[in-house]
C-alpha cells in the first residue's frame, strides 16, 4: 500500500508541475502577444495603401547600395593593380593616388549629404564626377529658393561652377 500512495504522490506533483508549467507559458505567451501588438500599433501605417513612402526609401537604399558596390570593385581593381607585381612603380603610384582621392570623394559626398540633410530635406544623395555635381533630393516639388539653398551650399563646399550643379527632386 506504501508503494500505491507513494505513485499517487508523484502523479499529484506531476499534476502540480503540469499546471505550474502550462501557466507559465500562457504567462509567456500573454507577454509576447502584448509585445506584438504594442509594436504593431506605434507602427505608422500607409492608410492610402500606396507604398510611396517606401518606394522613396527603396530609391535612395538602392542608389546608395549601387553606389557602394560600384566602388568597392573599383577598389578591388586598384588594389589589384598596387598588389600585383608586374605592375611599374609609375602605374602603382597612379593607383594608390586615384584609390586617395576616391576616399577623398567619398568622404565629400556623405558631408554634402548630411548638409542638405541638416537643411531640412528628409534625404539626400549626391554624386560627384569630375565634370559635375548631382544632387538628388527626396522632395517631390524643389522651389527656386530650395534648389538656390541647396546649390549655394554646394558651391560653398566644393570647387564646382554653378553650371556644374544639377538639383533634382524625387518623389515617387
Amino acid at each position: 500500500m506504501a508503494k500505491k500512495e507513494r505513485t499517487k504522490k508523484l502523479s499529484s506533483n506531476a499534476k502540480k508541475a503540469l499546471v505550474l508549467c502550462c501557466m507559465v507559458a500562457l504567462l509567456v505567451v500573454t507577454g509576447v502577444l502584448n509585445f506584438v501588438l504594442n509594436t504593431q500599433i506605434d507602427k505608422p501605417t500607409d492608410v492610402g495603401g500606396n507604398g510611396n513612402n517606401n518606394a522613396v526609401e527603396t530609391f535612395f537604399s538602392s542608389h546608395r547600395s549601387n553606389r557602394e558596390t560600384a566602388r568597392a570593385e573599383e577598389f578591388s581593381y586598384l588594389n589589384a593593380i598596387i598588389t600585383s607585381e608586374t605592375t611599374s612603380e609609375e602605374v602603382k603610384a597612379s593607383a594608390e593616388k586615384k584609390q586617395v582621392e576616391l576616399l577623398a570623394c567619398i568622404e565629400k559626398e556623405l558631408v554634402l549629404e548630411s548638409i542638405i540633410k541638416a537643411k531640412g530635406f528628409d534625404d539626400a544623395i549626391v554624386t560627384m564626377s569630375t565634370n559635375n555635381l548631382n544632387v538628388i533630393v527626396n522632395k517631390a516639388e524643389l522651389t527656386s529658393v530650395e534648389v538656390a539653398q541647396i546649390v549655394g551650399a554646394m558651391l560653398k563646399e566644393t570647387d564646382y561652377k554653378r553650371n556644374q550643379v544639377y538639383v533634382t527632386s524625387y518623389a515617387a
